[in-house]
């Protein structure tokens, strides 16, 4: 009889560590900003109507070329007004995708927002003090970032996805066609 409650009651404690250990892996995915609130904040609740570019046979192998896959889309929506552009992207972390908001000025990016994050875990790549790296980055004529983009241990591929992201959104940016701006 003895045994037997000492034995429901590790049963009992590893249930719980268990729960204790698992519980911040949940933690990790959130909706930070729903898309439309972010245009809202970047135009001033005045947001431009959705353009569409569509994709090319060079924009697309352009765009494999900065991801390292093919994109599967056949066009991308963005919003533009004067020399700003605002993109919603998305790409796979580890195993999810991760939604993030792009805000390009003169073609520099002005603030780069994750918006929603699936994966459970590397989340700490909302956090400003990592996003605020991106800010007044730029393309170098090899398709990539002017500026180092430091990682955060145990976010790496979610660091690498907002990376490949902010360069696709640049380089997608300048493909805008100047009479339009």
């Amino acid at each position: 009889m003895k045994l037997n409650r000492n034995k429901t009651h590790i049963q009992i404690l590893i249930s719980l560590l268990c729960l204790l250990l698992i519980a911040p892996l949940a933690t990790a995915k959130g909706v930070y900003q729903q898309p439309q609130d972010f245009l809202k904040e970047i135009y001033n609740q005045q947001v431009p109507k959705a353009k569409v570019l569509w994709l090319k046979a060079h924009t697309k192998k352009q765009i494999s070329e900065i991801l390292g896959h093919k994109y599967p889309r056949l066009r991308i929506r963005y919003w533009q007004k004067n020399s700003t552009s605002v993109w919603i992207l998305e790409e796979i972390g580890k195993e999810q995708p991760i939604t993030v908001g792009i805000h390009i000025e003169d073609n520099q990016i002005k603030q780069l927002k994750v918006l929603i994050y699936r994966e459970t875990r590397g989340d700490e790549v909302r956090h400003r003090f990592f996003t605020k790296q991106f800010d007044d980055a730029i393309l170098t004529d090899d398709v990539q970032l002017n500026q180092t983009i430091h990682g955060i241990t145990g976010a790496t591929l979610s660091v690498r996805a907002l990376k490949k992201l902010s360069i696709m959104a640049l380089w997608l940016s300048s493909q805008l066609d100047p009479e339009s701006i």
